[in-house]
């Protein structure tokens, strides 16, 4: 089995950073063992692509492209891709194609950064 964790930071996530609380949760386990089986420890950032799930995501977000699956269409389209624009309450503005898309979070299925290289 593994035991799998994420860490964020507003600077960014390297490897250093994700040795170190390895090695702190590590040593935590160790002493408290609270996992019987043998296991993986596993700590990483939520990557280029990161999942969105929360407003707050989606400000963090703002002027970055973001590809949308909604659980119900708008406008006969399930999938969308744009800039974040905006965030009021529970409703995300999204840029597409030079015109403002507004979408409930709560009709996003799936949402992911765009990376760009």
């Amino acid at each position: 089995s593994t035991l799998r964790i994420y860490i964020d930071s507003e600077d960014g996530i390297n490897v250093d950073d994700c040795a170190d609380v390895s090695h702190q949760v590590s040593a935590v386990m160790d002493v408290e063992d609270p996992i019987t089986v043998a296991y993986n420890l596993e700590v990483s950032s939520p990557g280029l692509d990161r999942p969105m799930f929360t407003a707050e995501h989606y400000e963090r977000f703002i002027g970055e492209e973001v590809s949308l699956v909604l659980r119900m269409a708008v406008q006969n389209r399930r999938k969308w891709q744009g800039l974040i624009k905006a965030v009021d309450g529970e409703m995300i503005t999204v840029t597409v194609e030079g015109k403002d898309e507004v979408f409930a979070l709560s009709n996003i299925q799936k949402a992911n950064l765009v990376p760009h290289f």
